[in-house]
């Protein structure tokens, strides 16, 4: 056989064992061992998150036990309904995820897809709260910079607090566009029905990154916004 006759026939080899093993990577040898080093993987990237906002989180609390009454000050002008309604549109969208989750184990894709779905969409409500507080704090002088204005006595620590306050939301909300953006991948691949009983593994940990993601916010809503729910504005 020529040169070209054992290319083609390896191109075809190829083919053949990628629809014989399916979702199965070369590198792996059962399904088993696949799920069990994407969820060994997932919970590690989740461990470094951890230490990361862990971080952000000790820096936090050491500053406001420095500057405690300027971060009560600082959080009273925080929109606690918006935060409690972004709070349940969260918890909302754990359950649409975990639902997914359930939907791809038992091979339901008409099913994964709304719920796909549903979770963009109550990602993009919480995006959208939490731009509009944004624009809230920007019209109110209360951005960290050169345009922040408050007429305390505290003014450094107040901006101190809001500087946590962005720093904080912001890391979140980036790590909610990543969320959403892997969500949208998973809604295109499960629309072509690439997920079924006996592969999902894809949506579970992607389901784990987005709980997680959930549970930094559950952590941030009491810390920024009722810390100072008792004070006047």
């Amino acid at each position: 056989m020529s040169a070209a006759g054992h290319a083609t026939a390896a191109v075809v080899a190829g083919h053949r064992d990628r629809e014989r093993h399916g979702p199965l990577q070369h590198h792996f040898v059962d399904m088993a061992q696949q799920y069990e080093s994407a969820g060994l993987g997932m919970w590690l990237f989740l461990l470094t998150e951890i230490m990361f906002f862990g971080g952000v989180f000790a820096a936090y609390a050491v500053y406001r036990f420095l500057y405690f009454d300027a971060f009560v000050e600082g959080a009273a002008h925080l929109d606690v309904l918006l935060g409690s309604v972004n709070t349940l549109v969260l918890i909302c969208s754990s359950l649409t995820m975990a639902l997914a989750v359930h939907a791809a184990q038992t091979g339901r894709r008409r099913l994964l897809v709304l719920l796909l779905v549903g979770t963009i969409a109550l990602g993009c409500v919480f995006l959208g709260i939490k731009g509009l507080e944004y624009h809230h704090k920007w019209l109110e002088g209360h951005v960290p910079g050169p345009s922040f204005h408050y007429a305390g006595a505290r003014a450094a620590q107040v901006q101190l607090f809001f500087s946590f306050y962005f720093v904080m939301t912001g890391i979140h909300a980036l790590h909610m566009v990543i969320g959403i953006g892997v969500m949208a991948w998973l809604l295109v691949r499960a629309a072509r029905g690439a997920f079924s009983a006996h592969y999902y593994a894809p949506v579970e940990m992607a389901g784990l990154y987005w709980h997680f993601v959930d549970i930094v916010w559950i952590f941030l809503f009491p810390l920024l916004y009722l810390f100072g729910a008792g004070a006047g504005h």
